[in-house]
This record gives C-alpha cells, sequence and structure tokens, in this order.
C-alpha cells in the first residue's frame, strides 16, 4: 500500500493520476474539508484528522504501507518531522512532494523582503505604520499578534466555521477578518490592497498554486512592502515537484531512476 500525507491543492492532482494504476492508497488530510476535495477520488483508507507521531506510525504498520508521499504544506513543519522519522524507524520509503519555491524570482525587488523568524518579522514591522494585511493563514495569527505590534492587522483566512472560531477565540475583531478560499487574482489583491489601505502584506512561499506570485505581483504594482516568511531549508533523499514524475515513480519497479 501506499500511503499520502495531503495537504495542498497538489493532493488531487496525485490521487487522480495515482488511480490510473491503483486505489490500494492510504491518505491522510488534516481536515474534513481536506477530504471533501479528496471525495471523487478512490482509495482503501482516508483519515481526515490530524496524527500524532505514533498514530501516524501505528496505522502505517497496520495497513503494512511500504511508501509514503509526504505532500503536506511546505510550512507544515512537524508534520514532516514526523513522517520522516517514522519512515526511518519502520524502514518505509519516505518520498516528500514540495511545491517549487518562488520567491527567489523576487530577490531583486527592493520592497519584497525575505525573513526566517518571528523575531526577524518584528525587527522589520515594529516602525512602520499603516494597516497590515496578513495572509499567511489562521495558524499563524497567534504567532502574530504576539507580536504585540500597534498597527491595525487583517487576517485573510478560510471561511470555515472551525477557522472562524479560531479567530474569535484570539479576539480578533469581525472587522479584521476577510474570511474567503484563494488563490486569488493579482487583480483581488490590488483590490484588497486599495480598500483596506494596505502598506504590508504578510505571506509564505506557497508557490505557483498557491497564488504567491499573483500577491508578489499585486505588491510589486503598489510599491507595498511584502514580507515573505521563508521556508526551512530541509534536505530530503528524494524529492518531486511535479505530480506526474511523482506518480511514474512510485508505479515503476525501483531502478536507478532520478528526478
Amino acid at each position: 500500500m501506499i500511503g499520502l500525507i495531503l495537504g495542498t491543492s497538489e493532493g488531487k492532482i496525485i490521487v487522480e493520476k495515482l488511480n490510473k494504476y491503483t486505489d490500494d492508497l492510504f491518505i491522510s488530510v488534516a481536515s474534513s474539508y481536506g477530504a471533501t476535495i479528496l471525495s471523487s477520488g478512490k482509495f482503501k483508507i482516508l483519515n481526515d484528522k490530524p496524527l500524532k507521531k505514533e498514530e501516524l506510525k501505528e496505522i502505517l504498520l497496520k495497513n503494512n504501507v511500504t511508501k509514503l508521499v509526504d505532500a503536506s504544506h511546505p510550512y507544515a513543519l512537524e508534520i514532516t518531522k514526523n513522517a520522516m522519522e517514522v519512515c526511518d524507524e519502520l524502514k518505509i520509503d519516505y518520498i516528500r512532494f514540495e511545491r517549487k519555491s518562488i520567491i527567489k524570482s523576487y530577490c531583486d525587488v527592493e520592497n519584497i523582503i525575505e525573513v526566517e523568524s518571528y523575531e526577524e518579522l518584528y525587527s522589520i514591522l515594529k516602525g512602520i505604520k499603516g494597516t497590515i494585511l496578513n495572509t499567511t493563514g489562521s495558524r499563524n495569527i497567534e504567532k502574530i499578534l504576539n507580536l504585540h505590534l500597534e498597527n491595525r492587522i487583517i487576517h485573510r483566512v478560510l471561511p470555515t466555521l472551525k477557522v472562524l472560531q479560531e479567530c474569535e477565540g484570539l479576539k480578533v475583531k469581525v472587522e479584521d477578518i476577510i474570511a474567503m478560499k484563494g488563490p486569488f487574482s493579482k487583480e483581488l489583491n490590488l483590490s484588497f490592497i486599495d480598500e483596506f489601505h494596505i502598506k504590508v502584506m504578510l505571506l509564505k512561499d506557497s508557490g505557483v498554486n498557491g497564488g504567491t506570485m499573483e500577491k508578489l505581483e499585486a505588491i510589486k504594482e503598489r510599491g507595498i512592502l511584502g514580507v515573505v516568511i521563508g521556508r526551512k531549508n530541509i534536505k530530503y533523499d528524494v524529492v518531486f515537484d511535479n505530480e506526474e514524475k511523482l506518480v511514474q515513480y512510485l508505479t515503476k519497479e525501483r531502478g536507478n531512476y532520478n528526478e
């Protein structure tokens, strides 16, 4: 059985391509929303809740998973760490699928900055006046609020009940929430910048499919400050950023295959 940890829109494509060869799949996503996206796929087992390390280990053993594809979000570091450790302990093949980084294409743009930590983010934002648009996701809201900035911060998040409850729990004002599902066009990003008089946009390097390019182009056009929370540099033995090549690797006899 092939195991798949899916956390991005490419997950649906991977499953569709794999289904041409097999439905002997264990799929794990972090939410019922993620499971809904995969409802048209064929698989033997679908888990729709976050798994702790020991839970992942138990389910891989129980279902005799021989290969595990970690296609979690580039910023889901705990998931990746657990998956790598479990595969090492169980002697299961670990394969990473990760969206290609896009930020390097904008390294010469003066108003776009990449940071490695929230401490570095604070040092940049503490002297800036004006409204900040946070597009890094609901799981980072608390970290950003803990910077105790004086700025108004607007958070663009998924329009799910769970996410909105998280915002309420963090005492985020209703007027500081944009609840919409992306990715968004450059034009819509420009509209948000203009409507809310945004001076700074916070974003992740989530790749082309994550709408990062459209955000960066809008930032560039309006001349506002764009601050990108950079990815952690993790070395993988086997890694893909193309769904077709990944499926070829998974469905052929292991040989002298190199991406």
